[in-house]
């Protein structure tokens, strides 16, 4: 997941992204205890993608509380 492609999507389908990628990482730390090899790429790889979208999120709070702010 790349932030360019993130960063062209709404803040309600970066929600739904977050969510899902949350609990899919949930699940995978259950998974994970039962498997012999896991894939332990993957557990940081949606660690990742989901920090990723906080922090776009975030970027698209303070931007929007900036614009208000300068109408004001």
């Amino acid at each position: 997941m790349r932030t360019s492609e993130l960063r062209g999507q709404d803040a309600k389908a970066l929600g739904t992204q977050l969510a899902d990628l949350e609990r899919q990482l949930f699940d995978l730390k259950y998974q994970w205890q039962s498997e012999e090899s896991p894939d332990t790429s993957r557990k940081a790889k949606l660690r990742r993608d989901i920090a990723r979208i906080k922090t776009i999120l975030r970027e698209m709070e303070l931007a929007s509380a900036k614009q208000e702010e300068v109408k004001q």
